[in-house]
């Protein structure tokens, strides 16, 4: 089985196997942000050494709260493509969760980028994690989403990625198989974006309630 597979099948493990309805009982609300340690090995590991999330948490995914028809759901970029998930599937694949606001809340920008990411239902997923490809990773959806719904501005700041162990200045090995399936280059130093690092921004507020 090659690697990129072999990691497509491993998203695919993460996806919810039903969409039960939810309602509105948790304390989110709709535009609100979790961050989640998917404890998915080498990869997930990977992810979450390059950049500390908030409090010196790990996180290796991110995902936005959306509200359907009275019932809390997610949007998420996963597997092969952004997509709705349930807050119940969501919270299967790991408890490891945490939520966080954005501290200044502007009604017309959460409206507008919940609308934004899911109007992106159903795009690719985005496997070499480049921007403006017309294809997203979780990072990269909640970005463009509020950057769109701030006219254009950006709300969460991007950074130059890493690929290599801060420890050993050596690419992980696992990114070397990993593009090396694809055929393509790592992107290191490319701007982009991970869960660790969104979760610290200034601009969020954690959520003093348990998922």
């Amino acid at each position: 089985m090659s690697q990129r597979f072999y990691y497509l099948i491993l998203s695919c493990l993460f996806l919810c196997a039903s969409c039960a309805e939810e309602k509105v009982d948790e304390g989110l609300r709709a535009g609100d942000l979790l961050f989640q340690d998917l404890d998915c090995g080498p990869m997930c590991n990977a992810i979450e050494t390059v950049t500390e999330g908030v409090n010196g948490m790990d996180f290796s995914h991110c995902a936005m709260v959306i509200e359907e028809h009275d019932s809390l759901k997610v949007i998420e970029a996963i597997g092969e493509s952004v997509q709705v998930t349930s807050l119940r599937d969501f919270k299967q694949r790991s408890n490891k969760i945490v939520a966080a606001r954005l501290k200044k809340v502007n009604e017309g920008i959460i409206t507008r980028a919940v609308a934004y990411a899911k109007s992106l239902k159903g795009k690719p997923y985005d496997e070499v994690f480049l921007l403006n490809n017309d294809r997203y990773y979780c990072s990269e959806l909640l970005y463009e989403s509020f950057k769109v719904a701030n006219h254009g501005k950006p709300i969460f700041e991007l950074a130059p990625m890493t690929f290599m162990d801060p420890a050993t200045k050596a690419y992980y090995p696992v990114w070397v198989d990993y593009y090396h399936e694809l055929n393509c280059a790592i992107p290191q130093g490319k701007p982009g974006l991970n869960p660790g690092s969104i979760s610290r921004s200034p601009v969020l507020e954690l959520l003093d309630f348990s998922l």
